[in-house]
């Protein structure tokens, strides 16, 4: 009797657990794979909500058109219409699962889901769950995910991580090798389709609002494998966290959600405590500067104008700080923001109830990942349900979901769009890949010779003696440290030409040093120190596709931006930057790809500057015609 089809998915976050439920309802054995146990997952760390119109949305004049035509703007056209028309159009039902799943959304004392303001739109369309949203979500689906597990459908591996992707002799996906991050047992695992679902590559620069697991290494090593990455160079920074030693800790687009606003004082190093401050000695610039958004504007707009403030001498105390104030707000706003503020008077020590908080911008999403494809309707209003190639990567039965997937966001994803993708992604496209996998491509997985399995395995297993017995004399935490330092000047905010090759002459030297690392740690009992700097190598691989592509996109793009190219060009780069890596140079090639535009046309990107205010209006009616 033949196996039944089996499906891996690597990432326990909510694109992981989405994909795994949709699997399983589909019939098929799932092996979960999580660094970390499924509940500390990344998207536990989310705050702010989920797009997606419903009723009382609708009400104000909102439709599933604008979501997705908000999205597009928000991108800068770079994201491919199709994929963001089905996930618009399919958000309101996802919503409605998600409620009858048991999330705790927030009420209005009609007993309606409440709504709250979100960067990038003029309505009220995210759903929110107090200032804890990622957690409930991931809660609910962890509880979908445990019924199946339960019936035998669902296998967790927890602490175990992905190390390589197994293909056959046609380079089709068959299976991958893990480790168990405990016993350090490296072994392989069959699957008849394997999903990644793995999240961003913060710890690329150094410090993030990501959680420290979030390397890129996974989508590294796939890259290195034959995968292809997708606008690797489109990194997006978020306005408002506040700077650790450790990490940046994000204080969520929800606080400008609900009536929070960012000032600085008047007067350069004013050395006045921000509450001894009248109100017509405070410069609230983003209101000045943007009066139709305001607060509201999209992250890359946020960021680089609180960039510049503080450049220019405006910073709290002259420094690199601004003030995001909701001590003005009623305490019942406040408390739906409880989570955040909790955490701010933890990490801080001042009540941000009373006190304006002090943040500055750090980077937060990588709106570039894996590339992928998909099959559009006729009509492009969508994507073909339970077709075999959606969101697969150029490597074929290799699926890419969630953050890792380059698809959705374009040049700058908006806020409180990301959990939305992942739960889209999973449910489906989910269905796409148990299709895939009840179908014959080759040999199943489980009827492939053991020695295409046992030769990645002997692989990894040489790296890791490789990184044991090395004797070398570099710290791997000293490189990570130089390399988190040159990413972050060179290729967030503002990014020119000669800082990146400065930057990008630097990583060439860190990729020789790296050569010569040695551990602390030798032993092979739970070693992270092992875990770590074997994923240092990848990031740095990661770091030279990322620095590469930004400094041949000469334009201003999103959350791209260059003084020295600050326009953007759609004739030479409305194009997805497709980066493949180049074994023999250890380098990464480049092409490029157009991005069609079937439903909407490209407009100028300007959200009501003053300067810019009857632009604006321009592209948007001719947008409103065409719609």
């Amino acid at each position: 009797m033949p196996t039944p089809p089996r499906v891996i998915i690597v990432g326990g976050g909510l694109a992981g657990l989405a994909a795994a439920v949709r699997v399983a309802e589909a019939g098929l054995d799932v092996d979960l794979f999580s660094m970390v146990p499924v509940k500390r997952s990344h998207s536990v760390c989310a705050q702010g909500g989920i797009n997606a119109c419903n009723e009382v949305a609708r009400q104000q004049g909102y439709s599933e058109w604008m979501h997705f035509d908000e999205t597009l703007y928000g991108g800068d056209f770079l994201n491919h219409q199709p994929p963001v028309y089905e996930m618009a159009y399919g958000a309101p039902g996802i919503i409605d699962l998600l409620d009858r799943m048991g999330v705790p959304f927030n009420r209005t004392p009609e007993g309606q889901r409440d709504l709250r303001m979100f960067g990038g739109s003029l309505y009220k369309r995210t759903h929110f769950a107090g200032a804890t949203t990622g957690q409930q979500l991931l809660y609910a689906l962890d509880e979908q995910a445990r019924r199946w597990e339960a019936q035998g459908k669902v296998t967790k591996y927890e602490f175990w991580e992905f190390l390589w992707p197994v293909l056959d002799d046609e380079g089709t996906c068959k299976g991958i090798v893990a480790q168990d991050m405990r016993t350090m047992q490296v072994r392989a695992f069959r699957g008849d389709a394997v999903v990644m679902a793995t999240g961003g590559c913060g710890l690329i620069f150094g410090k993030s609002t990501m959680s420290v697991i979030c390397t890129g290494g996974a989508a590294a090593r796939c890259y290195q494998a034959g995968a292809a990455l997708g606008n690797p160079e489109f990194i997006q920074v978020h306005p408002t966290a506040i700077p650790g030693e450790d990490k940046c800790r994000l204080m969520s687009e929800s606080a400008r959600g609900e009536g929070g606003r960012v000032w600085v004082p008047r007067k350069k190093q004013d050395p006045r405590k921000p509450n001894d401050i009248p109100a017509a000695e405070r410069w609230y610039f983003l209101e000045e500067k943007y009066p139709k958004y305001g607060n509201l504007v999209p992250r890359d707009i946020a960021t680089r104008e609180i960039f510049y403030v503080c450049q220019d001498g405006y910073g709290v105390g002259g420094g690199r700080m601004v003030y995001l104030d909701v001590s003005h707000l009623p305490m019942e706003t406040k408390k739906k923001l409880a989570g955040i503020l909790e955490i701010y008077e933890k990490f801080v020590g001042d009540n941000p109830y009373e006190v304006p908080m002090k943040i500055f911008p750090s980077v937060h999403y990588s709106m570039g990942g894996l590339y992928t494809v998909y099959k559009a309707k006729p009509d492009n209003k969508g994507m073909v349900l339970g077709a075999h190639e959606n969101m697969m990567t150029n490597i074929k039965g290799l699926y890419a979901f969630g953050e890792v997937n380059y698809q959705y966001h374009g040049a700058t994803r908006l806020g409180a769009n990301a959990l939305l993708n992942c739960i889209f992604d999973g449910l489906f496209c989910g269905l796409s890949v148990a299709n895939y996998a009840k179908e014959p491509h080759g040999k199943p997985a489980a009827e492939l010779d053991a020695g295409v399995f046992e030769g990645v395995v002997e692989q990894e297993k040489n790296k890791v003696r490789k990184l044991v017995d090395s004797k070398g004399t570099e710290n791997p935490y000293k490189i990570h440290q130089k390399l988190g330092e040159e990413m972050t000047d060179s290729c967030t905010v503002v990014r020119t030409e000669d800082r990146m090759k400065q930057a990008y002459n630097v990583l060439e030297d860190l990729t020789q040093r790296y050569q010569s690392v040695r551990l602390s740690d030798t032993s092979m009992w739970t070693n992270q120190n092992l875990s770590f700097t074997r994923a240092l190598g990848d990031m740095l691989l990661y770091a030279e596709a990322i620095l590469k592509t930004a400094i041949q996109r000469k334009e201003s793009r999103g959350s791209h931006y260059r003084p020295d190219y600050p326009e953007r060009d759609d004739a030479q780069f409305l194009k997805t930057t497709i980066a493949r890596y180049d074994a023999a140079t250890n380098k990464c090639r480049i092409e490029y790809e157009d991005v069609p535009q079937p439903l909407v046309e490209p407009r100028a990107r300007t959200y009501g500057k003053v300067e810019a205010e009857a632009e604006n209006k321009a592209g948007d009616k001719k947008e409103t015609v065409k719609a």
